[in-house]
């Protein structure tokens, strides 16, 4: 990603012209080092005014309004907050909508942010997975949730799995590795780790809801192999900016 933009719309939401769907990066704001520049978390030690400048910045970008946005003080678990207004939560790690006007929208720094549509139903879903959540099944809780609410059916959706930690970045130990399936996780013998694959899993989840393969895509892009373009918590040893992932209908 060369050009210096604020954010990264995926391609395969591309085809909805009523959809706002982004990833936000790490360019275009007003931040300092190490926070540089477009640092969109308000719990790092970066300057308040700074953040609510990046922020400003980055919904205007987006043709949005911060008031519009509907999140949650995520906390590395499965609850969901499903909602039809917008506002500010405690303890949820996605966010599920299917009114117009209210943006789904969840934090990240090296936890994979997984972005879902529902064409036919009009229902939008924001996920925050790292590696707990990932192993929870947070994916697959909030697919159920929304064919539970809306009645939305996998061949309707539209699945995006976001600019992460890659597998080659993701060195575990045992402690991790072992919550994870051996096709998830591959052994180095050189480094007597195990690396683990974020976004194979959380694909996976997607696909085992059924959406077909055509409708899943996955961010080419690392937090940690091009962290010139993203925050990387683990490879900035945690302080660094926040990145945003936003889903939801004009």
């Amino acid at each position: 990603m060369s050009n210096k933009l604020l954010f990264y719309t995926p391609p395969i939401f591309q085809q909805f012209p009523e959809l706002i769907a982004a990833q936000s990066t790490r360019h275009g704001g007003v931040s300092q080092h190490p926070y540089a520049s477009l640092n969109l978390g308000g719990s790092t030690q970066d300057d308040p005014e700074a953040v609510a400048e990046n922020k400003r910045l980055f919904y205007e970008s987006l043709g949005i309004r911060e008031n519009q946005v509907a999140s949650s003080h995520q906390v590395h678990g499965t609850e969901l907050f499903v909602t039809d207004q917008p506002g500010r939560q405690q303890g949820h790690d996605a966010v599920i909508t299917h009114q117009a006007g209210v943006m789904a929208l969840v934090t990240v720094a090296d936890c994979t942010p997984i972005l879902v549509y529902d064409i036919r139903n009009k229902a939008v879903a924001a996920i925050h997975a790292g590696w707990r959540g990932t192993v929870a099944g947070i994916v697959k809780k909030t697919l159920k949730t929304m064919h539970r609410m809306y009645g939305s059916n996998p061949e309707d959706c539209y699945g995006w799995v976001g600019t992460c930690i890659d597998e080659c970045s993701f060195e575990v130990g045992t402690d991790v590795s072992d919550h994870f399936t051996e096709n998830f996780k591959r052994w180095d013998e050189g480094k007597q780790k195990f690396f683990v694959d974020l976004k194979a899993a959380n694909a996976d989840q997607l696909r085992s809801f059924g959406i077909p393969d055509s409708q899943v895509e996955i961010s080419p892009y690392s937090t940690v192999l091009h962290n010139e373009d993203y925050f990387s918590h683990r490879l900035e040893k945690g302080i660094t900016g926040r990145m945003v992932a936003i889903i939801g209908r004009k």
